[in-house]
C-alpha cells in the first residue's frame, strides 16, 4: 500500500516527498516519536516508494504497492531491503553488534535491484554500545547507493553521535479522529469501539489495531466494579478486593485503570472536554462522585499511583500498595467507611 494508509504524518511525509522531488534526500533519517504511532510503516512505505517498478504517478512521489518490488519490500524479501531490529526471543532485547556487521557487509555491495540498497533499523534505541559504535563508522562514510533509516521512541537514548548523523523527522500521534475512522474501516468495529481503542491506546494506531475489544472492556468493567460506593464504603470489600487482584497478579494493570478514572473524575470536575472521559458510559457515577471528591486529594492520588508504578520493579509490595490507595481513594471521595457486622 503506497503513503495514503500512513494515518496523520503529512508533515514528515511531504518533507519526504519535497525532498525526493529535489534529489536532496538525506543517507540517513531518524524517524522518531511515541511507540506504535506509524514510524515504522511509514519508513516502509518510503522503502516501497523508491524501489518501486510503477509509480503511480511522476509527479507525486509514491509507490503502487502492488509490483514485485513493492511486494517483496512488504514481506521482508526484498534483496536490497534489509532490517535490523531487537530478536523478541531474547529475555533482553537488544541489537547486537553482529547484527551491525552483517550490514556493513551487505551495504558495501551495490544493489541488486533497486536504485538503493536501504537498511531499516527498528528500535534502533536497543543497540548496544558495540553496535551503536559499528552504525556510526558506517554512517560517517556511507556508500552513494546507501539509506539508513533509524527508528526510535527513544531518541534521547541514542547516541548524539548517531543523531547528528542523521536528518531528524518527528512523528506525532495522530488525531484521535483519524484513529477512530481507521479503526473502523480496517477492523470493521462499531463507533463507540473505535471511540473506546482511540481512547485507551492514547492514538497509537499500530497498538489501537491490536487490542482485545472484549478483554479491554471486560478489563474496564472490572475497574468499574471496584470503585462502586458499596465498594469502597467497606473496609472489608476493599482489602479483599487488593488481596484478590494482588494475588492475580494484576495490581499494576488495575492502577492504570484506576489513574486513568480518576484523569476522567478531575476532567469532569474541572469542566473539561466530556468526549476526552474514557469512563463516558460511566458518566452518571462519575458526575455524582465529582460534586463532593476533593481535587486535591485525587491529584495527589495520582502521584501516588505513578510512584508506585515507578518503584514496582524494585521489590514493592504492590498488595499493600494497592489497599492504601483504594483506602485514600475512599477518603477523597468523601465515603464514609463502613464495616460488616458479625
Amino acid at each position: 500500500m503506497p503513503f495514503h494508509d500512513c494515518i496523520g504524518h503529512h508533515i514528515p511525509i511531504a518533507l519526504l516527498q519535497a525532498a525526493v522531488k529535489n534529489k536532496r534526500l538525506a543517507h540517513a533519517y531518524l524517524f522518531h516519536g511515541e511507540e506504535a504511532i506509524g514510524k515504522r510503516l511509514a519508513a516502509t512505505r518510503l522503502a516501497q516508494a523508491l524501489s518501486c517498478e510503477y509509480p503511480p504517478d511522476a509527479e507525486r512521489f509514491d509507490s503502487c504497492g502492488a509490483c514485485r518490488s513493492c511486494r517483496q519490500i512488504e514481506s521482508h524479501t526484498h534483496p536490497d531491503f534489509v532490517i535490523i531490529e531487537p530478536d523478541p526471543e531474547q529475555a533482553s532485547r537488544q541489537i547486537k553488534i553482529e547484527q551491525v556487521r552483517e550490514i556493513e557487509h551487505q551495504i558495501m555491495y551495490r544493489p541488486l535491484i533497486a536504485e538503493r540498497k536501504i537498511c531499516l533499523i527498528d528500535d534502533a534505541d536497543r543497540m548496544t554500545i558495540g553496535a551503536a559504535n559499528a552504525l556510526l563508522k558506517t554512517l560517517e562514510e556511507p556508500p552513494d547507493h546507501s539509506l539508513f533509516l533509524v527508528i526510535s521512541s527513544r531518541p534521547a537514548a541514542l547516541p548524539s553521535t548517531i543523531r547528528s548523523r542523521c536528518q531528524s523527522l518527528r512523528f506525532t500521534a495522530p488525531a484521535r479522529t483519524q484513529v477512530e475512522a481507521a479503526l473502523i474501516l480496517k477492523r470493521e468495529i462499531s463507533p463507540d469501539d473505535a471511540r473506546f481503542l482511540a481512547i485507551i491506546s492514547e492514538g497509537r494506531l499500530g497498538e489501537a489495531l491490536t487490542i482485545d475489544v472484549k478483554d479491554t472492556r471486560a478489563r474496564q468493567q472490572e475497574l468499574i466494579n471496584l470503585v462502586r460506593p458499596q465498594s469502597l464504603q467497606s473496609i472489608e470489600s476493599i482489602l479483599s478486593s487488593a488481596e484478590t487482584i494482588a494475588k492475580a497478579a494484576r495490581a499494576q494493570d488495575i492502577l492504570a485503570w484506576l489513574a486513568r478514572w480518576i484523569r476522567d473524575l478531575i476532567l469532569i470536575q474541572v469542566g473539561g472536554d466530556r468526549d476526552q472521559l474514557l469512563y463516558l458510559d460511566d458518566l452518571r457515577k462519575l458526575e455524582s462522585y465529582a460534586q463532593e471528591a476533593n481535587t486535591d486529594q485525587l491529584l495527589d492520588l495520582l502521584c501516588e499511583i505513578e510512584t508506585t508504578e515507578q518503584r514496582a520493579t524494585r521489590n514493592l509490595n504492590l498488595h499493600m500498595a494497592l489497599e492504601t490507595i483504594l483506602l485514600r481513594l475512599r477518603d477523597a471521595l468523601a465515603l464514609t467507611p463502613t464495616r460488616a457486622t458479625a
